[in-house]
């Protein structure tokens, strides 16, 4: 869930840009989200402080005319019986309807919620069996993923993954300076290597022939 702050600043641009003092400049904007979804993360702080951060305490919220989604058309395109009895299940954890336990908090979940794996291994052999053989099906591939809530867990485990593909892996290396020569010493050759900013490559990409990639950014959009 996204930061006040973000829909703030989006009215502020908005109006500065169609010089215009109503509310996002006077224009309609559609907004899409679900509060049963994660808060938004304030390192260090407390619930308090996450329900500030929240759309809801915005000032802008009372301009907002909430809309309802009725219909899950993934779950209704496909006719799968099996996956609209899962829609049913987070929609009923996300609406609380679900008891809790009173001393910790927690809730239990049925058996055929989801598979309890003992390790991370075991945990990559249950989403891609034989993945050997199946990475250069797409189809197969956009069917599966695995999901951590942080880069390092995600980098790892997509390291290993890679690891188990046939053919020998290629290295690409970044190039990291410093605009101002005076800043050298301080930001020095080493620690540029050891940065890895969300949604950029690390220092040392290593990739196989047949690889899946993201594209997540363009970084040179003038030679487009």
């Amino acid at each position: 869930m996204a930061h006040r702050y973000a829909l703030e600043a989006l009215n502020h641009t908005l109006q500065d840009l169609r010089n215009n003092g109503k509310n996002m400049g006077g224009v309609v904007v559609l907004i899409a989200g679900d509060f049963r979804q994660t808060l938004p993360v304030i390192p260090k702080g407390t619930m308090a402080d996450e329900l500030k951060a929240c759309l809801k305490s915005s000032y802008l919220w009372r301009h907002v005319v909430p809309l309802k989604l009725s219909t899950n058309m993934r779950v209704h395109l496909r006719g799968d019986v099996s996956a609209g009895r899962f829609a049913e299940q987070l929609l009923a954890i996300g609406n609380g309807k679900i008891p809790a336990d009173p001393v910790s908090g927690l809730i239990n979940i049925s058996d055929n919620f989801c598979n309890i794996v003992e390790s991370v291994e075991e945990l990559k052999n249950k989403v891609f069996p034989n993945i050997q053989t199946q990475y250069k099906d797409h189809k197969w591939l956009c069917e599966r993923a695995i999901l951590a809530p942080k880069n390092v867990n995600v980098n790892a485990i997509n390291l290993q993954i890679q690891q188990q593909l046939p053919g020998e892996a290629i290295s690409y290396k970044s190039i990291d300076t410093v605009k101002d020569i005076d800043m050298v010493v301080q930001y020095p050759t080493e620690f540029l290597n050891s940065l890895e900013p969300s949604g950029m490559p690390p220092h040392n990409l290593r990739l196989k022939i047949g690889s899946s990639i993201m594209l997540l950014r363009n970084l040179d959009a003038p030679r487009l």
